[in-house]
């Protein structure tokens, strides 16, 4: 492809990216869209990650990436200061040096569909046709909402199935927990990539065999495996289940630029990060 070829601005780029992920389909607690950069720069080289830290900024800086695309806010809540002597206020101050933008594409991605599970739900062995888990109630045709339900292609033990689960998603110091009986016959299986502690009851109404999600908390999950009858549980690191759709976001990206009018999108260069973000480094035996 020639150098030559124009790069689109910043500005074309977020509106290709909400065309596929519109901020209004964000919680409204949420902080999406754009963080920092200058909306008339040009875009050649995207990184998508996970999380907005001094690790992935690395990354980008060293690649020359002009824009980070991130599944988690930088700013949640709001903040009265960005000095640079917070870890945020950092990160804005490099951002802001080096030229590198910012985006954020948080819940609206979760909705999304497919969104975040849906590629979770893929990376597992999940297949469709998948449907949401939560629907979203305002969506007519039924297809958004959070998590994913779907089945295996065949019938796996509980153990085989965590381990494919395991080996499918990038590696972290906590690995994954599983609860309930390792022999038990698995078929139906929801998913919902991040915290999924809310999600508990929607699962066991669904009657799926077994729920992989993140950050489950003792008492929901000990309650929820001491009432009987509800799913095998497989509980991974928050980065881990939203990983994959990291890839799923960069190739939408890539689409919706390359449509009528965009031409100029076929010369942006899309990475997904693995740099691991997960906020543990590692995990002791007992001895």
């Amino acid at each position: 492809m020639s150098s030559s070829t124009p790069h689109p601005s910043l500005s074309d780029v977020t509106a290709a990216f909400e065309e596929v992920y519109p901020p209004h389909w964000a919680a409204s607690w949420d902080a999406v869209g754009l963080v920092a950069g200058d909306p008339a720069q040009e875009v050649a080289k995207v990184l998508f990650a996970v999380d907005p830290v001094d690790a992935v900024v690395d990354e980008a800086l060293t690649w020359g990436a002009d824009l980070i695309i991130t599944h988690h806010p930088l700013m949640l809540r709001g903040v009265t200061s960005v000095a640079a002597d917070t870890p945020k206020g950092r990160i804005v101050h490099r951002l802001i040096r080096s030229g590198t933008a910012l985006y954020t594409a948080h819940t609206n991605a979760d909705t999304a569909a497919p969104g975040v599970s849906d590629a979770l739900a893929r990376a597992v062995g999940v297949t469709g046709p998948l449907r949401p888990l939560d629907p979203d109630t305002t969506d007519p045709e039924g297809r958004r909402g959070i998590g994913r339900i779907g089945v295996l292609d065949r019938p796996a033990v509980l153990r085989d199935f965590a381990a494919q689960v395991a080996g499918a998603l990038p590696a972290t110091a906590a690995g994954i927990r599983v609860a309930g009986d390792l022999d038990r016959i698995v078929t139906t299986v929801a998913v919902s990539g991040g915290a999924g502690d809310s999600l508990l009851g929607a699962a066991r109404a669904a009657g799926v065999d077994v729920f992989v999600t993140s950050d489950l908390r003792h008492h929901p999950a000990s309650e929820f495996v001491e009432n009987p009858g509800g799913p095998a549980l497989v509980d991974t690191a928050h980065f881990a289940s939203e990983w994959p759709w990291l890839a799923d976001g960069a190739a939408h990206l890539v689409d919706a630029l390359g449509r009528a009018g965009r031409s100029e999108g076929t010369n942006v260069e899309t990475r997904v990060s693995t740099t691991v973000t997960d906020a543990w480094s590692q995990a002791l035996p007992h001895v």
